[in-house]
């Protein structure tokens, strides 16, 4: 992943037009101690919600919050899936977060029963919430913490409990297939409707949810389809942890029967289809009741296949390169330059917004290209020496090479800009997206990876262009960043983002979700201190990134290149003179 675990304290060559030396990412130290102390997966379940439903129960889901560390506000991380019709759902989605001992994290989980597709919580139910801290789940007995839920007065809200369990590094998957054979039979007029639900076993005994299959309609003698999942999720990495899997009859009211269950262990499954992976379904209560009771039905294990997942950093260690390319939003709405209400003022003294964002997202990113030489780009302005106005202009002045030394050299190329060109208008992201995918097309192999950092201060004029440019960006090796900077609206930028729903041009959609947007004024650091305000903001912006890359190398099947040997000196024989 992207740390911000650069060296400290390193002095950058000449800076920009004799300014100062501005504070950058690289020269703060603290932030090195920043690498997570470990990475925990948060699990959580409910009993005795509200019912807010008038004819069937509630269909909740869990919603985190984390909250800033600067300006305190809450900021959602996640969401679980939706579970239908209970007040005491086991959610099976987790969250996986960074652990640091030696900082407050606090938490706020939300519930609402949800009544319609919209991904806008407040055309919900709300069910109440609870506060705690990282801390606070981790250092509670068994790592389990139980609290009520609040938030509607003279109500009350049932309990959450959640559940952290620290990470094994196991970077191991498994695709595995079941079937059964004559499950006992649960519905009244046809056969069952079965699903399986898998556990793993924690340190104390009790059971995670870790997976459900598709439920397969009236049957007794069900073929599941194969799923994968995470070694990691199934047990931990312990080999030997006890995985119990249950298996239910599905009804529409959320009443699932109880068919039985049978428990296995990773190391039994790892035998593949044999003699060993046939197993009886047992349900105790029939067997305690029944003195010729044998069994509910068997389970087989049809397929085990183990996949090792390649992580974003076993490409970058065989040779992937990061190309980054950043565009600069030169519209009139910024304010002149020369007036310090402007978000494009150059104080000689601190970075403007563009400045900052800017410097905190290449500063880390430029580690990941070899060559250092970055395309800079504007739009939005009108250029000398005829007054043109372009959406797609190179910062140095140079349209047949608009490559810059560094981040310096982006900045310096930036402040020079600023001073040639009028800003102008309007907002048009499209021609520096369709610039970049011209790159990106030309290099499908994995050898290669563009990702174009957008900072605007606002309303975009041309959406629907902006739209099907990322649709088209979706199938090329390529990830978006747009920082809004200013006091602006930016909820077209979120549109864009296709974290809730995913973009579409024309009835096509986004092969996968390369956009992320984030407005700066959540990091500004209200003390003052923006080498912090960068560090977060770097941190958010560059997250999704290996996911984003991850996603484009597994579709295409592209494979990370084995890392080259360590480089070791020639050996130079003396020549003794005689």
């Amino acid at each position: 992943m992207f740390g911000l675990e650069k060296p400290g304290g390193q002095q950058k060559p000449g800076r920009s037009g004799g300014l100062p030396k501005m504070a950058s990412v690289g020269d703060f130290n603290v932030l090195s101690s920043s690498i997570p102390a470990t990475k925990v997966e948060l699990s959580v379940s409910c009993r005795n919600l509200l019912d807010r439903d008038t004819f069937s129960k509630s269909d909740p889901i869990c919603v985190l919050y984390t909250q800033a560390i600067g300006n305190k506000e809450w900021r959602e991380f996640g969401r679980t899936e939706v579970i239908d019709n209970t007040l005491n759902p086991d959610f099976v989605r987790k969250f996986i977060m960074d652990y640091f001992f030696e900082e407050r994290e606090n938490l706020r989980f939300d519930f609402y029963d949800v009544d319609s597709k919209s991904p806008n919580l407040s055309k919900h139910d709300f069910l109440g919430q609870m506060f705690c801290t990282l801390g606070e789940i981790v250092g509670s007995q068994g790592s389990r913490l139980e609290k009520p839920i609040v938030g509607i007065p003279g109500k009350k809200c049932g309990t959450v409990i959640v559940t952290a369990e620290e990470l094994g590094c196991c970077r191991d998957s498994v695709l595995m297939q079941f079937c059964a054979n004559k499950l006992d039979k649960k519905d009244f007029f046809g056969k069952s409707d079965p699903f399986l639900v898998f556990h793993r076993s924690n340190e104390d005994g009790s059971f995670t949810i870790c997976h459900k299959t598709e439920v397969v309609k009236n049957t007794l003698n069900p073929v599941w389809q194969a799923f994968k999942i995470s070694v990691r999720a199934l047990c931990n990495g312990d080999y030997d942890r006890t995985i119990k899997v249950e298996v239910y009859d599905w009804d529409r009211d959320g009443s699932h029967d109880f068919i039985g269950e049978f428990t296995t262990s990773y190391r039994e499954l790892s035998r593949g289809q044999s003699q060993f992976n046939v197993y009886e379904v047992i349900n105790p209560k029939k067997k305690g009741k029944k003195k010729k009771y044998v069994n509910s039905g068997t389970v087989t294990l049809l397929s085990f296949l183990i996949e090792t997942e390649v992580s974003f950093l076993d490409y970058i260690k065989g040779g992937t390169q990061i190309n980054f390319t950043v565009a600069i939003d030169f519209t009139a709405s910024n304010g002149n330059p020369s007036q310090p209400t402007s978000l494009h003022y150059m104080n000689p003294y601190q970075l403007n917004a563009y400045g900052m964002a800017l410097r905190a997202v290449g500063e880390i990113i430029q580690d990941y290209d070899s060559d250092k030489m970055f395309p800079a780009l504007g739009f939005g302005a009108r250029l000398p020496p005829d007054g043109r106005v372009s959406h797609e202009f190179a910062l140095n002045g140079n349209p047949q090479n608009p490559y810059c030394h560094g981040i310096d050299g982006v900045m310096e190329a930036y402040y020079r800009s600023l001073k040639s060109v009028q800003l102008y208008g309007p907002t048009n992201f499209a021609p520096v997206i369709n610039h970049v995918a011209r790159y990106a097309a030309s290099v499908k192999d994995g050898s290669q990876y563009f990702v174009l950092l957008i900072i605007t201060d606002g309303v975009i004029s041309d959406m629907a262009q902006t739209k099907e440019s990322i649709v088209n960006a979706s199938k090329l090796p390529m990830s978006i960043i747009i920082v809004g900077v200013g006091p602006a609206e930016f909820d077209a930028m979120e549109e864009l983002d296709g974290d809730v729903v995913r973009i579409s041009s024309r009835g096509r959609f986004a092969e996968r979700d390369i956009v992320q947007f984030v407005p700066f004024r959540d990091y500004i650091d209200r003390s003052g201190n923006h080498v912090l305000s960068m560090a977060r903001l770097a941190k958010d912006v560059l997250a999704e990134i290996p996911e984003q890359f991850l996603s484009y190398m597994r579709v295409r099947g592209i494979k990370p290149s084995p890392a080259p040997p360590p480089y070791t000196p020639p050996i130079h024989v003396l020549q003794t003179q005689i």
